[in-house]
């Protein structure tokens, strides 16, 4: 793990100011205190980070869960009562490792993962104008359309044009200009630019410019473009800031509801991340998806303790470690460090990064994901992939797991519908004025999706035809296909059509019943050989 150390380390700074506004900003738009959500983003990386085996995901408070923990917060009587919720989660995610239910992670189809991925690319970019521009109404991490501050996507972004900030847009133009020098031209120049990331210089750079134009009226940074960091006064007032659960809830129906709800929704996100990072992974490495959910569980149980939010992986953090360089999981966990210190050390200099800064990262980071490129190459692989994923694109900027559930709706009825074509082959083998030889050869897996496809062809055969079926290159026929040629046989004697069937188990002419027929066949009722 540490022979990654020059690459994981830059990586981490990174992902630590990348996650230092969305921890605190995904807790005020779950309504749970401010130091909750970086109590998720500390055991996220250092807990979940050390015992997963992914090695470029990173954990944290997750947005899609934002909406849940508001509700149940107010439902459950109070914070503490909803820290059992977090705990029953956890446990029965754990369950859920045991009893490897990870494997559902492998069965989202490619396309509704792209369109995944380039989905919140947009969201972070259209999410992360209104912070450029200083206008900060909304907080970090509302992901959804309509926003807890009343607005939606659009309507945020018009009002921040209409009253852009000027001190704001000026140091988040000028990081913006810097991140991208950085990258495309300094880092080429020498090993100290590849070191030291550009993020990182971007963020220096705003804190001194806060520094110096605090005492100018025009061009000050207000308290409300700057991140927001709990100051504790003492070390009881920073231990004041921990909850602990009330267990007296336990006995409550409903604290069991939210447990699972959050177990549920928390482990789908994790898997859905879990596909993404690995997908962009540049090498390609497969992460276990239960001992993920094993992770997953105990970090929320730690979390719940301790008075954090649910955790979940997160691709936001997971994909700029990835653009940043990260390697190993030592990026994740030094990350988680870097908030506890900070939180701990410096919250003083934390609250002096401008939030336009770290839009500034953001945006690059939204444009990756979202890069025009992908769009053009998923469109070359044909309608069957883009109509999933530019659905899922769509529907994903309303909400995250609507999102995900509709495309991967439309990639299921993207296979039937491939598979309703694809049950058979119909050849004209020879025609003359009296009489139609026809060739129908099946497929090597025939289902019930194939039925109404078979029915059409059988019904279109004309009178006076010798149709001969032909079953040598299939492995599987489903009993509703031989129900449908049963049903078949007497209008075929109604239309003169004679029937040859020629299959592994031998050939008939016209077979009396082809119940009858199957019916013979080896014990393993679903093998016609």
């Amino acid at each position: 793990m540490f022979k990654s150390f020059k690459s994981d380390l830059p990586a981490s700074i990174v992902v630590f100011f990348v996650a230092l506004p969305l921890c605190l900003g995904i807790a005020l738009a779950s309504g749970a205190p401010p130091f909750a959500g970086m109590i998720a983003g500390i055991i996220g990386g250092i807990v979940v980070g050390s015992i997963s085996g992914s090695q470029i995901g990173v954990s944290g408070p997750a947005a899609g869960l934002a909406a849940i923990v508001m509700t149940a917060i107010t439902d459950l009587g109070g914070y503490e009562n909803f820290l059992v919720a977090v705990v029953i989660g956890g446990i029965i995610q754990i369950l859920f490792g045991i009893i490897k239910a990870g494997v559902i992670g492998y069965y989202f189809p490619s396309s509704v993962i792209k369109g995944m991925l380039v989905g919140i690319g947009i969201i972070i970019i259209l999410k992360q104008i209104p912070h450029f521009f200083g206008y900060d109404t909304n907080p970090e991490g509302d992901f959804d359309f309509f926003q807890v501050n009343g607005n939606n996507t659009f309507s945020d972004i018009l009002n921040a044009i209409n009253s852009a900030n000027m001190s704001a847009t000026l140091i988040g133009t000028l990081a913006l200009i810097l991140i991208i020098y950085w990258s495309n031209v300094l880092s080429k120049k020498g090993k100290f630019f590849t070191l030291i990331q550009g993020p990182f210089v971007a963020v220096i750079m705003g804190v001194v410019y806060y520094s110096l134009t605090k005492s100018s009226a025009s061009m000050e940074m207000l308290p409300e473009h700057l991140v927001k960091v709990p100051i504790p006064e003492s070390v009881d007032s920073f231990l004041a800031q921990f909850s602990l659960p009330n267990f007296a809830a336990i006995s409550n129906k409903n604290v069991w509801i939210t447990g699972f709800t959050i177990a549920l929704v928390a482990s789908l996100e994790t898997l859905l991340c879990v596909e993404a990072t690995d997908k962009i992974d540049p090498k390609k490495r497969i992460t276990p998806t239960n001992r993920e959910l094993f992770a997953q569980g105990t970090g929320n149980i730690l979390s719940g303790m301790i008075g954090g939010l649910p955790i979940t992986q997160v691709i936001v953090r997971s994909s700029a470690n990835i653009q940043s360089g990260g390697q190993t999981k030592l990026s994740a966990i030094v990350h988680g460090f870097l908030l506890l210190i900070s939180v701990i050390a410096i919250p003083t200099v934390l609250n002096m990064i401008p939030l336009a800064v770290l839009a500034a990262i953001l945006l690059i980071v939204g444009y990756k994901l979202a890069n025009p490129a992908t769009f053009k190459k998923v469109y070359k692989l044909g309608w069957q992939q883009f109509v999933p994923f530019i659905v899922t694109v769509l529907f994903v900027q309303y909400n995250l797991l609507v999102g995900i559930g509709i495309g991967l709706v439309i990639g299921i009825l993207v296979v039937l519908y491939k598979s309703y074509l694809n049950s058979h082959f119909l050849h004209i083998k020879e025609t003359d004025t009296d009489h139609h030889y026809l060739n129908m050869e099946f497929a090597e897996e025939v289902t019930f999706f194939n039925k109404g496809a078979i029915m059409r062809e059988l019904e279109k055969i004309p009178n006076d035809t010798y149709l001969e079926i032909n079953l040598l290159k299939t492995r599987f026929l489903d009993n509703d296909i031989i129900e449908v040629l049963e049903d078949f046989l007497l209008k075929a004697k109604n239309r003169n059509i004679n029937i040859k069937l020629n299959s592994k188990r031998g050939v008939v002419e016209n077979p009396e019943s082809f119940v009858e027929f199957f019916n013979n066949r080896p014990k393993s009722k679903l093998s016609i050989n």
